[in-house]
């Protein structure tokens, strides 16, 4: 198994160490204002590429396959050249690693809405027929934040499902949940998001994986990285999350810092009435399709199934469904 070692930046063999870095939680309620669009992060990234010319990166990796739900599927970063497929970090990590890398493939088996059991039933036979180098797995969010969602059972199939992947000898890659803290509807789950992320370093202790933290990502916290439905990340958010998992494998990289236009200021009654507009919009609906079994990705496919070339390889774009988690 290729490891990453986090104090020199070379590939080893051996035990992971892990640097300081769900599925989508509400963002925090910030006062809503102007976000930053998919097109104005591509184009920004476009310009660096363009200035700097792209780095070659030197890593090990060719054959590369994303696991999850809606944050690895990249809701929330809809491609506005592409309809119905959404970007995300995975892609933006994946491009990087293709930037001078000869006969790379990616494929991205994510589904929104999937809870930790169906991502272990539907995505790690697959991913193992696809034969990794690297995987990247974000798996368990949706079942912790519903009540009564239990952090050590789900940690418990996490287990499992890295056991499965390890199998491989390929690098996997976990992530976190990010700190909910600064969220006033789902604040008060944070001890048990924080419960599952020291469940997830454990996880990957035991089993040689490296761990991209999401709770130590600061700049999560500014509402300009999430969506305005507070569930999934913007696409200035799926690229801050892209740098630092780029990072936490040691990978060379072209993507730059990208900093938000500023929140307009909102009195306190402005604030308060966007949020019961996205209550109505948003948190509602999420809670009924909860209580009556249903999810977003109900009749959604995965966005990349097979694993092929990501310049001039085909992306069919998922099912038709709700954008939501």
């Amino acid at each position: 198994m290729v490891a990453v070692n986090g104090s020199s930046g070379q590939y080893t063999r051996g035990h992971q160490s892990e640097q300081v870095g769900s599925d989508a939680d509400p963002a925090p309620s910030a006062q809503e204002g102007h976000h930053t669009s998919a097109e104005e992060v591509a184009e920004a990234e476009l310009d660096v590429i363009s200035e700097q010319g792209p780095v070659q990166p030197s890593h090990p990796w060719t054959r590369y396959v994303a696991l999850g739900d809606s944050f690895t599927e990249g809701i929330g970063d809809p491609d506005e050249t592409r309809p119905g497929y959404h970007r995300g970090w995975a892609d933006r990590v994946a491009e990087a690693l293709a930037e001078g890398t000869q006969n790379f493939a990616y494929a991205n088996l994510a589904i929104r809405g999937r809870l930790i059991g169906q991502i272990r039933d539907e995505q790690i036979a697959p991913a193992l027929e696809l034969r990794p180098d690297l995987v990247t797995l974000c798996a368990g969010g949706n079942d912790v934040i519903r009540p009564g969602g239990d952090p050590d059972e789900t940690a418990r199939t996490l287990d499992t499902m890295v056991q499965l992947l390890s199998t491989t000898g390929a690098t996997i890659m976990l992530f976190n949940g990010p700190d909910v803290r600064e969220t006033p509807v789902v604040g008060s789950i944070r001890g048990k998001v924080a419960i599952f992320n020291e469940n997830v370093r454990t996880v990957a202790a035991r089993h040689d994986a490296v761990v991209a933290d999401m709770w130590s990502l600061r700049e999560l916290t500014r509402p300009e990285m999430w969506d305005e439905d507070r569930l999934h990340f913007s696409p200035l958010g799926h690229h801050t999350i892209a740098r630092m998992a780029l990072e936490t494998l040691n990978v060379d990289h072209d993507l730059e810092p990208l900093e938000p236009r500023p929140v307009p200021e909102r009195s306190w009654r402005e604030a308060r009435a966007e949020d019961v507009v996205w209550a109505r919009h948003h948190l509602f609906p999420w809670v009924v399709r909860r209580l009556r079994g249903r999810s977003s990705g109900d009749g959604v496919t995965p966005k990349r199934p097979n694993i092929e070339p990501l310049f001039g390889g085909s992306m069919p774009p998922g099912g038709g469904g709700i954008e939501e988690s």
